[in-house]
């Protein structure tokens, strides 16, 4: 997670396998893999993904906050984006495993990518 100048270009790696560019009146906002920060860049790091099985229909109401009200309530702060077809919640790397023990004591099904 990173801050660039609101003037700043980005380019896109395609190696990346998650890029998320947001551009505001105010800030340039970019979410991706730590190897694919740029140089200039004020950096917020160490972040985990969760992906959120989708695709999620857009009708649907509640699914972050059934996420995040658990993680709330045991103190995990938490960082959410959404694409079109599904969500991403990302927590710091020194959460992770309290994260995921929350996440599965509250009945969700939690795998990584070594699972």
């Amino acid at each position: 997670m990173c801050r660039l100048p609101e003037t700043a270009r980005v380019e896109v790696s395609e190696r990346a396998r998650l890029f998320s560019v947001t551009r505001t009146a105010g800030e340039l906002s970019l979410v991706c893999e730590e190897r694919h920060v740029p140089g200039d860049a004020e950096v917020e790091g160490d972040w985990r993904a969760f992906v959120v099985s989708g695709p999620l229909a857009f009708t649907l109401t509640g699914v972050i906050s059934s996420l995040t009200a658990p993680l709330a309530e045991a103190g995990v702060p938490v960082f959410v984006l959404s694409t079109f077809e599904t969500d991403y919640l990302l927590v710091r790397g020194t959460d992770l495993p309290h994260a995921v023990e929350t996440l599965r004591t509250a009945g969700y099904a939690v795998a990584s990518e070594a699972e």
